[in-house]
């Protein structure tokens, strides 16, 4: 019985429990911390956490023929470690056409049925007549 008592003690001891207890991110150190704003409205920031996590991100004003006022263009990067241990990392930009983020752990939507494909195109090639 004792042998039991000390085996079940000596497993839990070597156990590897480092899944189950949570780490404290809010203690994360900076590592590397940058921002250069300059005064024609372009700018460019980074940081970097001593917990894997790390962004940058630079911008500027940009001219679109017919627009009032110039358009905010920006690009960037970040990355971190997600709870299962895979490094997440995607790319975007942002500009006049919108928002664009590419990276593998972005979702994309499936893609579209051939039957659908076949409608658009019947369609396309015979389309309605106006009344």
């Amino acid at each position: 019985m004792k042998f039991l008592i000390i085996s079940a003690l000596v497993a839990c001891v070597c156990a590897d429990v480092s899944h189950i207890v949570k780490h404290d991110e809010s203690q994360a150190k900076i590592l590397k911390q940058e921002l250069d704003v300059g005064s024609e409205g372009q700018y460019i920031w980074s940081y970097e956490t001593d917990n894997g996590i790390a962004a940058r991100e630079q911008g500027a004003l940009k001219n679109i023929p017919g627009a009032e006022v110039p358009a905010q263009v920006a690009q960037g990067e970040a990355r971190w470690t997600a709870p299962d241990g895979q490094v997440v990392q995607f790319q975007y930009t942002a500009d006049e056409n919108g928002y664009n983020a590419q990276g593998p752990f972005i979702p994309t939507s499936p893609p579209i049925p051939a039957e659908i494909l076949r409608s658009i195109e019947y369609i396309r090639a015979h389309p309605p007549k106006e009344n």
